[in-house]
């Protein structure tokens, strides 16, 4: 017995259309009259109520397997209740315990078929006991939930928690996921093929019938567990591999630009030609235009032989889309991440790109980056394969042949960079920070160094022309949002100063040590104390007993120059005796002590003292710096808190 739906969703007019379909049966049948055994509703997991999807659609669900059949499976992961504690960027912590405490942990993340980096960190030391031992404060009751912890580490597809379409991306071998970015699991003969099937408008049109909806589904387990899979031969099995393998490829080099990723190799300008930095970054434009113009290609690939091993005719394939179109354009449903926005709007203009190309080279100029890459004196490496573990360094890294970092220059190294992580901005003094990134230039550009660093500066400083003055006022803001992922800030380049802007001291994070600021006071801070107190002095002498108006203000503005020099040895002079860097704790824990040497950009100032008093109040007792400063307090507490202790080491 047949059931008949008349369906005026779309139409403004409703009335009209139901009496039309009332009274021209013949004429409205499909479009606004449909003529469907309820029944067959049954014959797709959860009965959705389709009734506008032919018979022949609903019978792929009984006719073909499941996705959770034949080893194949979909897995929720890790719930950490605290990822500020439990969770880390991977280019803010020890890049040598990355493997022994730190592990790469899959969150979900945005759009973006194929490929996408694994960002973030998971602290599963001693296979997460500490993580397993997490209760909220007070309530005795654990609070995290390990689960599926016997699928971690092993290769597998990953997707964002919702979204307008569903994409989903590789995920290497030795990661953890999470419960946002739950992960399916096949022989990984097949993972390839999987990840264009499941990246194909057939899977995704699927997922929309199965969830009752187009955009805004959430993409829960269940419901890929219960998605047919076509029957593929070799031959199918092998083209849709080719595919998959290609688009990851293709969408991995969109990525070798980015300086945070683990794919990251050289910054757009110098993975183009061009005599200036403009016609490089129209070069850059058209090189991304190609290959998105290719993945546009492989995924119509895709779609068309998706479609045609499923049997999906044009009809079937426009009744998904249609009978769900008044919900394709839900707002707030998209798993975004507003770093990830942020960066998208940025786009890929000149400025952006030679923000982009200073920023590489700070970081060549503080040992980070390895020159040779640019130059050509070392070759760029192989691409890896899409399920090969992720490196401890991305490419572009100065690193040894074990592929950690290299704490001082290899012999005959073309660019010199200290060894204790400190720079300043100071024109005259030997370490100083515009003068470095300006030997970099000369190192990569060799003549033309001169030329692309005014352009640079026009493109970055548009007023005054100065790339000085931008990175003394506006780099470490690019830097800041360039390493912030997840609601996670994680700078590794940091910069004190005073008020003014009149001076900085320039830090990489990853080289300093418990004596860094030691150092700083005694090699630089009071040197430029005294240099400018003398300065002060031969002002006062040249102005003499009746200086004119213009003479007082030098003499004022320097007074005020040295009030702050002042302020600032007072507070490196505080900071000296307990600074004890432990990255583990997270940058942004890290530099909490230092908010009042951090003026210049007031957000991450505001930042930074707010998790100060927070550890002040013990907020944060599990880390190292918690404990370094309030010994009694933490040990008293990891007495009742097994977490807190195993955190700190003292637990039996």
């Amino acid at each position: 017995m047949k059931t008949v739906f008349l369906r005026a969703l779309e139409a403004d007019d409703k009335a009209a259309v139901l009496q039309t379909a009332i009274r021209e049966p013949e004429a409205t049948r499909g479009k606004q009259r449909f003529e469907v055994d309820a029944a067959s509703f049954a014959a797709v997991p959860r009965s959705p109520f389709a009734y506008w999807v032919s018979d022949g659609l609903r019978r792929l669900f009984k006719e073909l397997p499941p996705f959770e059949t034949e080893g194949r499976t979909a897995k929720q992961g890790l719930a950490t209740a605290d990822d500020f504690r439990f969770v880390r960027g991977w280019w803010e912590v020890p890049l040598q315990v990355i493997g022994e405490r730190w592990f790469p942990f899959t969150k979900g993340g945005t759009f973006s078929p194929f490929y996408a980096d694994v960002y973030l960190l998971v602290n599963w030391r001693f296979d997460g006991t500490e993580i397993a031992s997490f209760c909220k404060s007070g309530s005795g009751r654990i609070a995290s939930r390990p689960q599926n912890t016997d699928f971690y580490f092993r290769p597998g597809l990953t997707w964002p928690l919702r979204g307008i379409r569903f994409s989903a991306q590789v995920v290497p071998r030795g990661c953890v996921f999470s419960i946002a970015g739950k992960m399916a699991f096949a022989e990984n003969r097949d993972l390839l093929w999987f990840i264009a099937l499941f990246n194909s408008q057939a899977f995704d049109k699927f997922i929309a019938f199965f969830a009752g909806k187009i955009g805004g589904v959430q993409y829960e387990v269940g419901l890929i567990q219960s998605l047919p899979v076509a029957k593929l031969d070799n031959d199918d099995k092998e083209t849709l591999a080719t595919l998959g393998r290609r688009g990851w490829s293709l969408r991995r080099s969109l990525d070798t630009n980015t300086e945070i990723s683990h794919a990251f190799t050289l910054p757009a300008l110098l993975q183009t030609d061009g005599i200036t930095l403009t016609v490089r970054a129209d070069a850059w434009t058209k090189q991304v235009n190609v290959i998105e113009a290719k993945l546009a290609t492989i995924q119509a690939g895709i779609d068309q032989r998706c479609f045609d091993l499923y049997g999906i005719d044009e009809a079937d394939r426009r009744a998904i889309t249609d009978g769900f179109a008044t919900d394709a354009d839900e707002p707030g449903e998209t798993d975004t991440d507003p770093d990830e926005e942020r960066e998208s709007e940025s786009g890929s203009n000149a400025a952006t790109l030679a923000a982009e190309l200073v920023s590489w080279s700070v970081g060549v100029a503080f040992g980070r980056f390895d020159v040779r890459l640019a130059t050509g004196a070392r070759a760029l490496p192989d691409e890896p394969e899409p399920f090969d573990p992720l490196p401890v360094c991305s490419p572009a890294m100065l690193t040894g042949d074990d592929g950690l970092p290299l704490a001082s220059a290899p012999a005959g190294y073309p660019v010199a960079f200290p060894e204790n992580g400190i720079l300043v901005d100071d024109l005259g003094d030997p370490r100083d920070l515009a003068v470095a990134v300006q030997g970099v230039f000369e190192t990569v550009f060799g003549d033309r160094a001169d030329a692309i660093s005014r352009e640079a500066a026009t493109l970055l400083d548009p007023k005054g022309h100065d790339l000085r003055a931008w990175l003394a006022s506006d780099f470490f803001e690019h830097h800041l949002k360039r390493c912030s992922k997840s609601r996670r800030k994680a700078p590794i380049i940091w910069q004190l100063g005073v008020p003014s802007g009149r001076f900085s001291v320039w830090l990489y994070a990853h080289r300093l040590a418990p004596d860094s600021f030691f150092q700083i006071q005694r090699d630089v801070v009071e040197p430029k104390l005294l240099y400018e107190g003398r300065r002060l002095t031969r002002l006062v002498e040249d102005a003499g007993v009746g200086p004119s108006a213009k003479q007082r203000r030098e003499i004022a503005v320097q007074e005020a120059f040295i009030e702050e020099l002042r302020a600032l040895l007072r507070e490196v002079k505080s900071v000296a005796p307990t600074w004890n860097p432990t990255l583990d704790d997270g940058v942004v824990l890290t530099m909490a002590p230092l908010w009042r040497l951090v003026p210049q950009y007031k957000p991450w100032q505001r930042e930074l003292k707010s998790r100060w008093e927070e550890l002040e109040a013990g907020r944060y007792d599990w880390a190292h710096l918690a404990m370094h400063l309030w010994p009694e307090r933490v040990a008293a507490k990891c007495a009742t808190d097994r977490s807190l202790a195993i955190a700190h080491g003292l637990s039996r």
